[in-house]
């Protein structure tokens, strides 16, 4: 990009404030330089992919120079959008045809794991909502653990081993990939007042919010609501898979030394699993182990239907997960490769990323799950839905386990009145570049 283009952003996005640039040269017509076949912007998580952040960051920044390469830990993916991009819009206001074009072109890089590049293309959405388009499609250079986004559309599962010249070969693919589009799933969590929840990152506190009105509430609402709202765009699950998820991050967040890349993550978290009571669900008499369907019930609003409907949660399922990808838990795709005659036989459609609905199943205990994970068998298929609203009400435990993207968190629920989790899908997509 332009050098007095790629200043400006900085100095807006620095100060907060679009006015702070001098935009005198463009109103007395100075020379404008050709615009930039392929302008791109990378936002880099170092942290993420142990040692390799760091050097990553370095080698982008001597590819592509300093202003272009934003780590996320000083510059945040809404001060690009709320500022950073505020100023080529002013820029091009004011006929400056070089920002015009490069603002219309521009394509960013999310380098991290699902968890950076689900906060990137949430804050791009942004851009929707106020009417700012074009929103830029987003490419991937995957450095967490699962890698689920970016195995989904092509920019694999792990951080390549060659990597330093790999990586303007990725930057070459940013910039001359086809575009897909991704629904995106809107989550409002809507719990009694009262009680404390640790709010994952995904999750932000909202207003009053009232919840789908097509559907009747079993008892009374309590007086006062706490609600909470959140996107995923990959997965969203309760039960045993997120208890497991929740104590291996509170292991990795009390003994960071354990995690030093994707390969050792994946081997504590084995270990971790082997170590939960999951895999000896049926020899054990605690509570919070038996099935989902003691504490929610589940309706749905199926394909080509806008009337709930509610699902049957079998006695054996201690997790439900609602997936929006074909790639779960590191590349794996539990809802499997249905054949046509099945399909039409439950009513379901075949799966895709941006048809609307999201793909619910169970898992029944560690073992059934590993046999699921490795594709041996299917997961207990249950639904596939355009909507879906949990209602939880305590029983012989008060609190039960979620996850969203890979951000879990231990969820209260009271026995007086119940909990709700609704599920939607945002009305407009993301933008990927597709990586082959």
């Amino acid at each position: 990009m332009p050098e007095y283009l790629r200043l400006a952003m900085i100095k807006t996005m620095q100060s907060k404030d679009v006015d702070t640039v001098n935009y005198a040269g463009v109103v007395a017509g100075a020379e404008i330089p050709q615009p930039p076949e392929a302008p791109i912007v990378v936002f880099i998580n170092s942290k993420s992919g142990g040692r390799h952040g760091p050097q990553l960051k370095a080698r982008l920044q001597e590819l592509m120079g300093e202003q272009q390469v934003f780590d996320l830990s000083v510059v945040k993916p809404h001060e690009f959008v709320q500022y950073g991009l505020s100023c080529l819009e002013k820029f091009a206001a004011l006929g400056d045809s070089c920002a015009k074009v490069t603002r219309e072109r521009i394509r960013v890089v999310a380098a991290g794991g699902d968890g950076t590049v689900g906060w990137v293309l949430g804050c791009l959405g942004e851009l929707k909502k106020q009417g700012r388009e074009p929103v830029p499609p987003t490419g991937v250079i995957p450095l967490g653990t699962g890698n689920d986004l970016s195995r989904s559309f092509g920019w694999g599962g792990s951080f390549p081993f060659n990597w330093k010249s790999a990586t303007k070969s990725i930057l070459d693919r940013v910039a001359t990939g086809s575009i897909s589009r991704l629904d995106s799933w809107n989550l409002l969590l809507s719990m009694p007042s009262g009680e404390k929840l640790e709010t994952p990152h995904s999750m932000k506190p909202t207003g009053d919010v009232s919840l789908d009105q097509g559907l009747d509430i079993d008892g009374e609402l309590p007086k006062k609501l706490s609600n909470y709202q959140g996107v995923y765009y990959n997965y969203f699950s309760i039960g045993m898979d997120a208890q497991v998820a929740y104590g291996f991050h509170h292991l990795r967040n009390e003994k960071p030394y354990l995690a030093q890349g994707p390969i050792s993550n994946k081997l504590i978290y084995s270990g971790y699993s082997c170590m939960q009571g999951w895999f000896f669900t049926p020899c054990s008499s605690d509570p919070c182990l038996r099935g989902l369907n003691n504490i929610l019930r589940l309706y749905v609003k199926k394909a080509n239907s806008s009337k709930w409907e509610q699902v049957s949660v079998p006695s054996s399922v201690r997790s439900i997960v609602t997936l929006n990808l074909p790639s779960y838990g590191g590349g794996r795709n539990p809802w499997g490769h249905l054949k046509p005659e099945y399909l039409e036989k439950r009513g379901f459609v075949e799966a895709h990323p941006d048809d609307g609905y999201i793909e619910i199943f169970g898992l029944k205990q560690g073992w059934h799950a590993s046999m699921v994970m490795v594709e041996l068998i299917s997961a207990k298929h249950m639904a596939q839905a355009s909507a879906i609203r949990f209602e939880l009400r305590a029983g012989e435990w008060d609190q039960v386990y979620m996850q969203m993207d890979g951000e879990p968190w231990k969820q209260p629920i009271n026995k007086e009145y119940s909990t709700f989790v609704e599920i939607k899908r945002v009305p407009f997509q993301s933008l990927m570049v597709n990586g082959k």
